[in-house]
């Protein structure tokens, strides 16, 4: 059997070929599966998506399960332990702004009830459907995640730039960025198209 049609980006890696099948662009609510990617998308700055994959069984460990909760309470003997972890990037400033992230996170959560009804709103509660041919027309950045960057700055998110923030887009499903000729083109499409989005 031959091999089915992928995204370029992803085929460098079976870890990558998994992340792209099973989770890239899938649109999710859950907020502990946001608040994952929020934080490892701004881990990501300046390095590869393949270094965070790798890394990422060791963040989910030194994170807590991405309990926002729990991050929030991270003190300065908890960073300092992290920051001597090889199983994560130990780079302070991004550790710094995972629990400042995570702080901002909860309050969020405490004034739309969910970060999931607070994120969604910026693509008005349905995952943006494209229809790109070719990688090289996909944006590196668009309105919405312009939007969702400045507003999240408001409210003292750290490393959530405008390009971070429309990966993070792609990762939790609120744009479809694969390619028309991928086979989870149409997967995720009609993912997008079933409540709560549809």
């Amino acid at each position: 059997m031959s091999e089915p049609v992928r995204c370029a980006w992803c085929l460098g890696s079976e870890a990558y070929l998994r992340y792209h099948d099973e989770e890239w662009g899938v649109p999710t609510t859950d907020d502990r599966t946001l608040f994952e990617f929020l934080i490892l998308e701004g881990a990501q700055a300046g390095l590869s998506w393949s270094t965070i994959l790798n890394k990422r069984d060791g963040y989910r460990a030194a994170y807590d399960g991405f309990d926002p909760s729990v991050v929030a309470e991270f003190g300065e003997a908890k960073v300092a332990s992290l920051l001597a972890d090889p199983g994560i990037v130990r780079n302070r400033a991004k550790v710094a702004a995972s629990v400042a992230n995570a702080r901002a996170f909860l309050a969020v959560r405490e004034e739309f009830g969910s970060f999931a009804a607070y994120v969604w709103r910026f693509v008005n509660g349905r995952p943006i459907q494209n229809a790109w041919s070719d990688l090289a027309q996909i944006p590196a950045r668009t309105a919405a995640s312009d939007a969702l960057s400045k507003d999240l700055s408001r409210r003292g998110f750290k490393f959530v730039g405008s390009t971070i923030c429309y990966a993070f887009m792609q990762a939790v499903g609120m744009v479809n960025d694969h390619v028309v000729a991928c086979h989870r083109f149409e997967a995720v499409r009609a993912m997008g198209l079933r409540p709560p989005f549809g």
